[in-house]
């Protein structure tokens, strides 16, 4: 894998059938789809890939048939986390089997750990580990935030190759960029989670993003991260427009904090990306007058034979 990771590594969206049954036809059509639209990398069994409510059978099913799937042609990265350490270990193992290229974890919930418990349970995470870690910060989730001065400690450690922040908060990813690249680490990737301001931290020195919103439409955030990268505003401020309509269309229908999951599901379903919009319990997918808002959101949007028509 090649430090550090840049570009658009969309976050899958896991396709299924029942709580059990991984949609493999619709997860090969999801992946061509991706890099048919030029996608750097991607991520798989993160917050949008549903990690935490599937079995560890689905999981690993999921690791084998991306991989498969891919078959080398982009880094493959997977999310190993989870309470137990021993189960993130044996998910990883799985990982570094099928070929993936790196591994992304977020702190342990349930208890909330303290920063030195944190970077205590990462430095005898990380040495068991078979691939390159990326650390996953979302504390809306998992109730921790990873301090900058923790992420620059960790980031000591060669295998710790880089942060996908999904906090939303772009102090925040600035202060742990500034605070790893003062201890002397310059190859560390910082990834952004929350698509609204992806473009603003490639543009400050970011290295990329990891938007729900490219299972979708690959070719709008591949153009906002190329713009960025080549600092040029007009056309991000233009591609942004189309980004915030995404947003505050498709992810905001429902009153839950699931919403933006059945959103993004249900659009992707709507396209003809996944064949159906099934969630995983304790979740379920919309029903039919909010699936008509999907629809209605995106008649709004340029798409031509299910591609945004922006340029």
């Amino acid at each position: 894998m090649k430090q550090p990771l840049c570009g658009i590594i969309p976050p899958l969206v896991t396709p299924l059938l029942d709580n059990e049954t991984l949609d493999v036809r619709s997860l090969e059509r999801l992946i061509n789809h991706l890099i048919a639209g030029g996608v750097h990398g991607l991520f798989i069994l993160g917050t949008t890939g549903e990690e935490q409510s599937l079995s560890y059978n689905v999981r690993q099913q999921m690791i084998r048939e991306t991989c498969r799937i891919n078959g080398n042609r982009l880094p493959v990265l997977v999310c190993i986390t989870d309470t137990s350490l021993v189960e993130s270990i044996r998910l990883a193992n799985i990982a570094a089997e099928c070929g993936a290229s790196g591994l992304v974890s977020a702190p342990p919930y349930y208890f909330a750990t303290g920063q030195p418990e944190l970077a205590q349970f990462y430095e005898e995470l990380v040495p068991q580990l078979p691939l390159p870690v990326f650390l996953y910060n979302m504390p809306s989730h998992v109730k921790v935030n990873f301090a900058p001065a923790t992420v620059a400690r960790l980031a000591q450690m060669p295998q710790v190759v880089g942060l996908k922040d999904s906090s939303a908060n772009a102090v925040y990813f600035q202060s742990v960029m500034y605070a790893v690249r003062q201890s002397g680490r310059k190859d560390f990737a910082m990834l952004c989670g929350p698509e609204e301001i992806t473009g603003e931290c490639v543009l400050m020195g970011g290295n990329g993003g990891v938007n729900g919103g490219a299972n979708m439409f690959p070719e709008l955030y591949v153009a906002m991260y190329n713009a960025a990268v080549k600092a040029n505003i007009p056309e991000m401020r233009r591609l942004q427009q189309y980004i915030m309509q995404i947003s505050s269309s498709i992810y905001c229908i429902g009153q839950h904090g699931s919403s933006y999951l059945k959103g993004l599901k249900c659009a992707c379903s709507l396209l003809g990306v996944i064949d159906n919009d099934f969630v995983a319990s304790p979740f379920y997918k919309f029903n039919q007058p909010e699936r008509d808002k999907v629809q209605r959101a995106l008649d709004a949007l340029p798409i031509h034979d299910g591609i945004l028509d922006i340029f």
